[in-house]
């Protein structure tokens, strides 16, 4: 600053203009107006940003703005649900965990048990792989955990390690080995863990519930059920297309067996017409979390 100018500002400041000016200024931008101003303008922002990041191809624009429309006409409590697996990762931090149910007297490896956790992480990396660096998606990996599993006799589970919880001989009304009621975030999903014997870092979120001869898939906020012998045929491949199918209604991601959103060919969430996550699947994806992201302050 040249000496004549900070002399001028000494002046102005002894004789108390600057100080009144910045009072003036201070009390201006504090006033409750000037907050509510701030505030209005910083959600304008949020808003912009959020229209911003919603860039879907064209020719995918109208078939996705026709899924959302029938989603928010068919959903009873769309916006009150509080259990998408996507409610289930942010309470954990960004991470899921399942529970096994095996229901089958086809004995389980060690091997094959680390295969199937394995080929559960693999699956869900898919459709979180559509969101990352997406959307305010705040997670670049997405660990999955399998930390228990149910069987109806202890010796059809051929390991001794104490890698997972082990619910032996628990059965629901139909018969099926289940894990346990008190570790199931279905049960619990107001965070109480304390009758788990595991407490809560023990809990799961979702089962993998495989059962001999059951046909099809059937899958939503409480996990995916299929065929043994199906899953046991894929679980070393890289897309296990039922799995990733049900994984998609734990997302929240409607079925399609009466129509065809507009523009829009085989996709993965209509059954039968494709055997991966296809971009428009990853879009849907997108926009749920679209529509849900502001209920975890993002």
């Amino acid at each position: 600053m040249p000496r004549r100018t900070r002399a001028l500002v000494r002046r102005l400041w002894r004789s108390g203009l600057v100080a009144a000016l910045t009072m003036v200024v201070a009390a201006v931008y504090a006033s409750p107006s000037a907050a509510a101003n701030r505030q209005a303008a910083a959600e304008v922002a949020a808003e912009q940003a959020a229209a911003d990041d919603w860039t879907p191809p064209a020719n995918l624009a109208q078939g996705l703005d026709e899924v959302w429309r029938h989603v928010e006409s068919t959903y009873g409590n769309l916006y009150g649900f509080r259990n998408y697996g996507w409610d289930q990762l942010m309470a954990n931090g960004g991470r899921l965990q399942y529970c096994v149910r095996w229901e089958s007297n086809t004995p389980v490896t060690a091997q094959l048990r680390d295969q199937i956790n394995a080929s559960i992480q693999r699956q869900w990396t898919k459709w979180f792989d559509g969101l990352r660096g997406w959307g305010n998606f705040p997670y670049a990996q997405v660990p999955v955990q399998v930390v228990g599993w149910a069987a109806r006799d202890r010796s059809l589970l051929q390991w001794n390690d104490n890698s997972v919880d082990l619910y032996i001989g628990n059965l629901d009304s139909g018969g099926a080995p289940r894990c346990a009621p008190e570790c199931d975030r279905f049960h619990h999903q107001d965070g109480n863990y304390s009758r788990c014997p595991g407490g809560a870092a023990r809990h799961f979120d979702q089962s993998l519930w495989l059962t001999d001869g059951f046909g099809g898939g059937a899958g939503g906020d409480w996990g995916q059920r299929m065929g043994r012998e199906y899953y046991l045929g894929a679980v070393n491949q890289d897309n296990i297309h039922i799995l990733l199918h049900e994984m998609g209604h734990t997302l929240g991601l409607d079925d399609f067996y009466d129509w065809t959103p507009t523009g829009v060919g085989g996709f993965l969430m209509k059954a039968g017409t494709a055997s991966q996550i296809t971009e428009f699947d990853r879009w849907m994806a997108r926009d749920f979390w679209r529509h849900l992201r502001s209920r975890y302050g993002l």
